[in-house]
C-alpha cells in the first residue's frame, strides 16, 4: 500500500523554529497525535464505530456509542507516559533531524533527562517505531549477502562478544548507487536463513545477485532470476557485490561513530532498524518529514514496557 506524501508546513514543521511554534504545550501535541492516529476521523478502539467523539475535560475521547474513553496516546509508545509530550516530541525531532542520529547519552544531555536509563529506554521505544508494517518489498536488481558485525557489547562474556552475522539486501540504483536496503540478524552464518530473508524482503520476479554460495542457488526456484559470481574467483570482491559491501561499511561506521559499538547482540535488530530508517531516507532534504514518519509509526506501535525493552521476545 502506497504511503501518501505529507506536505511541509501543512502536515509537519519544516524548521526547528516552526516546530517550537507548532508544539508549545501538551495539548497541541495530543491534537497532532490524534490527527496521525485517526486521519479519517475517530474510530473507537472498543466497538469500532467511527463517529465524532465527545471530548472530556481531561482531553480524552469518549465514544458516543459505547462510552469508552481513550486518549491519542493509549496503546502507543507514549502509553501512560509521565513525561510531558513536548519533551517526547523534542526528543523525536532531535533523533530525526540529526543525519546520523544521537546516542542515548547524547539524548540525555540534550534534554536534561534524569538518568541514562530513561534516555536509553526512549531510544529503544523509538527504534521499535522505525519499521513501517507492510512496507514495500525491494525490487529490480537486488544484491543479497551477509556481513559480520564485530565489537558488539564489549566487556561481556560468552557469545555476545563474537561477531554477529547480519543479512543484507540492497537495491542497485544504477552505477554504484544504492537504492533501499533491508537488514536482519542471522542466528548463524552461511545458512538457509539468508534464502528465507531474501524471500521475505525481495519482490518475486526481481533479479537477485549473490556471491555464488550453493545454498543461495535455491533462489532460482523461488520466483527470482538468480545471477551470481563466485566471490573467490573474482579479481575485485567489492565489485561483485558493491551495494552490499558499501552498506556493510556504512553500517559498521555508524555503529562505531554514533553508537560506539555499545550494542548488545539481542538489541542489535533494533539498531539495524534505525540504520535502515535513516539510510532509506538519506536523500531527503526535508528532515521534518522524518519526524512526521516516526510519529506516524509511533501511534501505530504497541506500548513497550521496560521488561520487553530489556529482554526482547520475553513473554508479557
Amino acid at each position: 500500500m502506497a504511503v501518501s506524501q505529507p506536505i511541509p508546513q501543512v502536515d509537519y514543521p519544516g524548521t526547528f523554529q516552526e516546530f517550537l511554534a507548532w508544539f508549545p504545550d501538551d495539548e497541541a501535541c495530543l491534537e497532532y497525535l490524534a490527527r496521525l492516529r485517526w486521519p479519517d476521523g475517530f474510530v473507537c478502539p472498543a466497538c469500532g464505530v467511527a463517529d465524532q467523539p465527545w471530548l472530556t475535560g481531561r482531553g480524552l475521547r469518549m465514544c458516543r456509542h459505547c462510552g469508552r474513553k481513550t486518549s491519542p496516546t493509549a496503546g502507543t509508545i507514549f502509553h501512560r507516559t509521565r513525561t510531558p509530550l513536548t519533551t517526547w516530541f523534542t526528543a523525536m525531532w532531535l533523533v530525526t533531524s540529526q543525519k546520523n542520529g544521537v546516542s542515548a547519552l547524547g539524548l540525555q544531555r540534550a534534554l536534561g533527562l534524569g538518568s541514562y536509563e530513561t534516555a536509553w529506554a526512549w531510544m529503544q521505544k523509538m527504534r521499535r517505531a522505525m519499521v513501517r508494517p507492510g512496507r514495500d518489498l525491494l525490487s529490480g536488481q537486488v544484491e543479497v549477502d551477509e556481513s559480520f558485525i564485530g565489537g558488539v557489547s564489549p566487556g561481556n562474556d560468552g557469545g555476545s562478544t563474537e561477531k554477529v552475522p547480519v543479512m543484507i539486501a540492497a537495491e542497485r540504483a544504477g552505477g554504484r548507487k544504492i537504492g533501499r536496503i533491508r537488514l536482519a540478524v542471522a542466528s548463524k552464518p552461511n545458512s538457509n536463513e539468508l534464502v528465507d530473508f531474501a524471500c521475505a524482503v525481495v519482490a518475486p520476479g526481481s533479479t537477485i545477485h549473490t556471491d555464488g554460495a550453493k545454498h543461495l542457488r535455491k533462489l532460482a526456484d523461488k520466483g527470482y532470476t538468480h545471477e551470481y559470481i563466485v566471490g573467490m574467483r573474482a579479481d575485485d570482491l567489492d565489485a561483485v557485490m558493491p551495494a552490499v559491501h558499501m552498506t556493510a561499511t556504512l553500517l559498521k561506521r555508524w555503529l562505531t561513530g554514533t553508537m560506539h559499538y555499545a550494542v548488545e547482540r539481542h538489541q542489535l535488530p533494533y539498531y539495524l532498524d534505525e540504520f535502515t530508517f535513516r539510510f532509506n531516507r538519506r536523500t531527503s532534504r526535508k528532515r521534518g518529514m522524518l519526524f512526521y514518519r516516526l510519529l506516524q509509526q509511533a501511534v501505530d506501535t504497541d506500548p513497550q514496557p521496560l521488561r520487553k525493552l530489556l529482554k526482547p521476545g520475553a513473554n508479557d
